[in-house]
């Protein structure tokens, strides 16, 4: 499966590099736009838990890395103010 990541920036100037083993991301989020914080934590949810059936779908298993990324997103989220934006800048593949 070809995997990709996306890198974000959050309302506080920090940026991660977010991990998807699917390229199904490309339908949920446009480089250089910003999300509400709701928005990206739900589009994220629906991308990674998609990615992570696709994985199951082909190798028995769902994707650990993917349900492990949107753990971490869902807890940076739930740190920042409601109706704050997150920037995704870029993918990078």
């Amino acid at each position: 499966m070809p995997e990709i990541r996306f890198q974000v920036q959050w309302s506080d100037g920090s940026q991660d590099i977010c991990y998807s083993p699917s390229l199904v991301v490309k339908q949920y989020f446009t480089p250089d736009t910003e999300y509400a914080i709701e928005d990206f934590v739900a589009r994220s949810q629906t991308a990674l838990r998609i990615a992570s059936d696709r994985v199951e779908a082909k190798y028995g298993r769902p994707c650990g890395l993917a349900l492990g990324q949107l753990q971490e997103i869902e807890a940076k989220a739930a740190g920042q103010a409601p109706g704050t934006k997150v920037r995704v800048i870029q993918f990078i593949e």
